[in-house]
């Protein structure tokens, strides 16, 4: 008999999840509960890149490849890092499609988030996911195994599997670890320009149809095109967890919001700040949390975690729908393979030591991947944030990291000595 599989949460990763099951077994019964009302509830923020080996390799298991395309956006790839000054730290040029013989640096064809949600969302069969069912605990009966409380009332259990994919907060993971996310001590907001083509053709023209990434002070300035030609803008810097609520301002006012991060980028270029001229609401506050690096947490037969829930990092290597992604397509093989082993018709044919055993290897392989992003992902924020004179101070590193996590390990050693020596160079220049 096929598992049933309850999945906690509609995000990336947990659609994902079930559009793998989906197309791979669709006897596998699949349900997900989302706590939103509605696909279109709230804004989805801004866009994300997937990588090869990790997001791209499971859009392309999922079959969805060629609805990727319609989506993606390969002059996306464009990338400037820079520092407060305008001087350029890295630069990386856009292909035109898929099949662009001209590699970048680093494949990350960009799609919108709404985009990706969307997607997904038609990917699965219609009545998979179940809105308006926000977890409220996952609870360990004696007698009727492990039960779903919803904070509508509803009490469902009857599950093989249940599937955390709630997020940084994931109420399913309290079964499993007394560990939560920490603030990491940055925050900031979030903005929009509009048509910049018109209200902001200089920002638009730096850009490049892609992203600029600014690093100074310990704060950063992120600027990227989205796929409505409509430009996202974020930033952060060093707040306390409850600024919002200390500040004596409303956080939430636009005006007071663009005249407050004048002020902490008052001495950055003006054509960095020129974003924040012409930025407009809806304004976003957003503070910076992850989980520690190489969490890990006994074993619970019936119940595993995927992507934020399990491994939560911050943005800035920009890995994390990736990772999920990773998760979701290592989960996927878990749960099918003990499917087909439970439908052999001889004991000869069945090979499984059943579905808990599969899920501890899964775990196993999350945890060496997701440890491996997540320190990254510390390491970067490190280089570029909390490193005093960073960029100049902490290029080669940043790159490293990077370079390291996409080429095979022979090679690092002389990545490292190109990359120290390079910049040695260019730093005598600038």
């Amino acid at each position: 008999m096929a598992p049933k599989i309850a999945i906690i949460g509609a995000g990336p990763g947990g659609c994902m999840l079930a559009r793998l099951l989906h197309i791979t077994n669709p006897d596998i019964p699949v349900i997900i509960f989302e706590a939103e009302a509605s696909v279109n509830y709230r804004s989805q923020g801004g866009t994300l890149d997937l990588r090869s080996d990790t997001g791209l390799a499971a859009i392309k298991r999922a079959g969805l490849w060629d609805e990727f395309q319609k989506h993606a956006r390969y002059d996306g790839e464009s990338l400037l890092v820079t520092d407060k000054d305008l001087v350029t730290w890295m630069k990386r040029s856009p292909r035109k499609n898929a099949n662009d013989r001209e590699k970048p640096l680093q494949e990350a064809p960009e799609i919108d988030r709404k985009d990706l949600r969307k997607m997904l969302m038609e990917s699965v069969p219609a009545g998979t996911v179940r809105w308006g069912y926000k977890l409220l605990r996952v609870e360990d009966t004696t007698s009727s195994g492990l039960q779903l409380h919803f904070t509508n009332g509803e009490v469902l259990g009857g599950f093989d599997l249940i599937v955390g994919c709630d997020g940084a907060f994931s109420k399913t993971r309290t079964l499993l670890s007394s560990e939560k996310p920490f603030y990491v001590g940055l925050a900031g907001w979030a903005l929009t320009i509009p048509d910049p083509i018109h209200t902001a053709p200089e920002v638009y023209k730096m850009v490049n149809r892609g992203s600029v990434f600014a690093y100074s002070d310990g704060k950063s300035l992120n600027i990227q095109q989205l796929a409505d030609e409509s430009i996202h803008l974020s930033y952060y810097g060093p707040y306390p967890e409850d600024y919002t609520q200390t500040c004596g301002f409303d956080a939430q006012d636009l005006s007071v919001v663009k005249s407050k991060m004048k002020d902490a980028l008052h001495d950055w270029s003006p054509k960095l700040t020129d974003a924040v001229d012409k930025a407009q609401g809806g304004v976003t506050w957003r503070n910076l949390y992850q989980l520690p690096v190489g969490l890990t947490w006994w074993h619970k037969p019936g119940i595993t975690l995927l992507g934020d829930a399990a491994h939560l990092m911050t943005p800035f290597a920009g890995i994390g729908v990736n990772t999920a992604f990773y998760d979701a397509v290592l989960l996927a093989d878990a749960i099918t393979s003990h499917a087909e082993s439970e439908a052999a018709t001889t004991k000869e044919e069945a090979q499984d030591d059943g579905l808990d055993a599969r899920i501890v290897q899964y775990e196993r392989k999350m945890f060496e991947h997701a440890h491996e992003g997540q320190a990254r992902t510390e390491g970067a924020m490190k280089d570029m944030l909390l490193t005093p004179g960073a960029p100049r101070t902490s290029i080669e590193s940043w790159v490293c990291r990077h370079a390291k996590a996409e080429t095979p390990a022979w090679s690092h050693p002389f990545i490292i000595a190109i990359v120290y020596v390079g910049f040695w160079v260019y730093k005598c220049f600038v």
